[in-house]
């Protein structure tokens, strides 16, 4: 059975795009923007996209939260949540993108919409291993899916019931798919498998058949195929058709994947139609190849086996005597490579040329590390087991590197902390020495006379009281002119100047009182200023006395503020320590696991091939016996 569908490598930013879609589609709060191109109105939702198209996708989170937190993005609500919820499913965090996505469907999205937002969730918790969490999503789909969606969706249900063992119902599911896609193609041979597996075996047969005789057009299908006749072929070995397995075995490529298991089985299906002879081809060619493949190592007790029954009992002798030494020493480089890897050097080897950024789950091992025990775990290495583990060990690499970094510079915030304190001591003294220079308590008494006079001139019509300062100094000098007429009066006709300057007094006035309604109007409005001024210089007093009384608790809090964030941080890395630990362990256990499972295999192959070289030496005895 294939458990992984075609290799249509779908990236994150294509499934969100995939659900941004969805989301805009419909009706209600949705249906109002369908068609409209989506132009960016917040710069901090802007920021969070840059670092999402640059595929920091940690980065995008932090700051997505950020911004949320402080209502900076209100015009892109709806779109964060979807993008949020993308990003989550990044780093395996399924069920609270799941709460995302439930909350955007239950917002009002149409039911086409809901289901295809259930399907790629149900897929991406199957990719992740969350496989009863999957089958939940699965079974919130309801309706057909568009296009090659809804093959893929029979595909991915068909797969997790054949995860549970479930053959024939995921064969039910299965039957269903006719197209000619590639999702079609996977869906026939996994049919054929499950029927195979359920018991029917006629019928699995013949979906085997359709899907490895058809033409394969790329790399995919062609592996396909491949996989297909090498199914059908030992199918056939079990059922005693060597005949039909050599037909489908033989159509397998030479320079496939399953080139070594259908050299393997061409040679098993020659041997079991007595044609010897000719499976010494296809077994001698596997011991051309990697030994650390299980048909090159069964090729080793097949060849000589060839032999033996061709007589050739010296030839077969030989080979059974360079089975074993093959299969001693490759056993003893087991023991080597697993003592290697309990010492911890492998992940670190796998990861010593990877540039930590933040891809999540799309991350993917492109370097097999140079070490001795990598032949052997080759395979292991390519399974998604092993990848998804090794993911999860590389995220929480990450995080320690991440939380390093806060732990280094976390006492930046205190040193920081401690420059504004001392500015605030500094400069506080300075403040309060201005503020109390400045005689602030008198100004509300000094207002309060200012309109009190200001009424008094409008009761009493008192003109002359809003003479400006030019017009006050003319006042004076006809002030003194008065007073020397006064005292000229009694020596000298002064009768003409009188009246000259009560012309100009007459003049003057009439200048002043033709404008003392706007000249009044502009004092009233200057005491409504002054009273503004007033209100706020004593607003900004009071705020200085808060500061004054606040300052010091502020700065104590921000001060138990960065030592519980050390505190914090300091747990953090423990936890991921203790994290990190615990999944290289796991994938150590993974890799001597596969290293104990091989050499359990080569053990089986020396005790085999032990007892054909004792037993051959016991006919030679037995034979020069009887010829005495």
């Amino acid at each position: 059975m294939s458990r992984h569908p075609p290799a249509h490598k779908t990236r994150l930013t294509a499934l969100v795009a995939a659900l941004c879609a969805c989301a805009m589609l419909g009706t209600g709060a949705y249906g109002a923007r369908q068609n409209e191109p989506q132009k960016v109105k917040d710069p901090h939702y802007g920021e969070v996209l840059f670092y999402f198209y640059q595929q920091q996708y940690f980065s995008a989170i932090t700051n997505l939260l950020t911004a949320q937190q402080f209502q900076r993005i209100n015009h892109h609500r709806d779109e964060a949540e979807l993008l949020l919820g993308g990003m989550y499913l990044s780093y395996g965090l399924h069920i609270e993108a799941g709460e995302i996505f439930q909350r955007l469907i239950d917002a009002g999205a149409p039911p086409e919409i809901r289901d295809r937002a259930w399907f790629y969730l149900a897929k991406i918790r199957y990719q992740r291993g969350y496989l009863v969490e999957a089958n939940e999503a699965v079974s919130r789909i309801h309706d057909t899916l568009p296009g090659e969606l809804e093959e893929e969706r029979q595909l991915l249900q068909a797969q997790l019931l054949m995860e549970r063992n479930d053959y024939r119902q995921a064969a039910e599911v299965l039957s269903h798919m006719r197209g000619q896609s590639a999702w079609a193609q996977y869906g026939r041979y996994n049919l054929g498998v499950a029927l195979i597996k359920a018991g029917d075996s006629a019928a699995g047969t013949s979906l085997l058949e359709e899907v490895g005789g058809k033409p394969a057009a790329d790399e995919e299908l062609k592996s396909l195929k491949d996989k297909a006749n090498v199914a059908l072929g030992y199918a056939y070995l079990r059922d005693a058709a060597p005949a039909r397995a050599q037909a489908s075995l033989e159509q397998v490529r030479l320079d496939g994947m399953l080139s070594n298991k259908a050299l393997l089985g061409v040679g098993w299906a020659y041997s079991a139609q007595n044609q010897n002879q000719q499976s010494l081809v296809p077994w001698t060619e596997l011991q051309k190849r990697n030994v650390i493949d299980s048909a090159v190592q069964e090729s080793l007790l097949a060849l000589p086996y060839a032999l033996g029954r061709l007589g050739a009992y010296q030839q077969s002798l030989q080979q059974y005597e360079t089975a074993i030494a093959v299969y001693t020493n490759e056993m003893a480089r087991i023991d080597s490579s697993m003592t290697a890897i309990r010492s911890g050097k492998m992940v670190d080897a796998i990861l010593q040329h990877d540039a930590t950024n933040e891809m999540g789950w799309f991350w993917r091992m492109r370097e097999v590390p140079d070490a001795p025990e990598s032949r052997y775990l080759i395979h292991l290495m390519a399974g998604h087991d092993f990848q998804e583990a090794l993911k999860n060990y590389r995220d929480l690499r990450f995080l320690s590197q991440n939380l390093d970094y806060w732990a280094n510079n976390i006492g930046i915030y205190g040193d920081m902390l401690a420059t504004r304190h001392l500015a605030y001591e500094k400069r506080l003294p300075l403040v309060l020495q201005d503020e109390r220079s400045r005689n602030f308590s008198e100004l509300p008494a000094r207002r309060n006379s200012y309109a009190a006079e200001l009424a008094r001139i409008e009761r009493d019509d008192d003109v002359m009281k809003l003479a400006t300062d030019k017009e006050l100094q003319i006042l004076e000098r006809l002030d003194r002119v008065e007073s020397n007429l006064k005292r000229l009066s009694g020596h000298e006709d002064v009768s003409a100047a009188q009246d000259k300057y009560r012309l100009l007094r007459g003049l003057l006035f009439w200048d002043v009182a033709s404008d003392y309604k706007p000249r009044l109007w502009q004092a009233k409005k200057d005491l409504q200023t002054l009273d503004e001024n007033l209100a706020e210089t004593l607003m900004r007093r009071e705020e200085l006395k808060r500061a004054q009384m606040d300052a010091p608790r502020m700065f104590e809090n921000f001060a138990a503020r960065i030592v519980q964030l050390r505190g914090h941080i300091t747990q953090l890395q423990s936890r991921v320590q203790a994290m990190s630990s615990a999944h290289g362990h796991f994938l150590e256990d993974l890799a001597v696991a596969e290293l104990a499972a091989q050499k359990e295999r080569l053990a089986a192959y020396l005790t085999q091939a032990r007892f054909a070289v004792a037993q051959m030496y016991d006919e030679a005895a037995n034979a020069g016996r009887e010829g005495k």
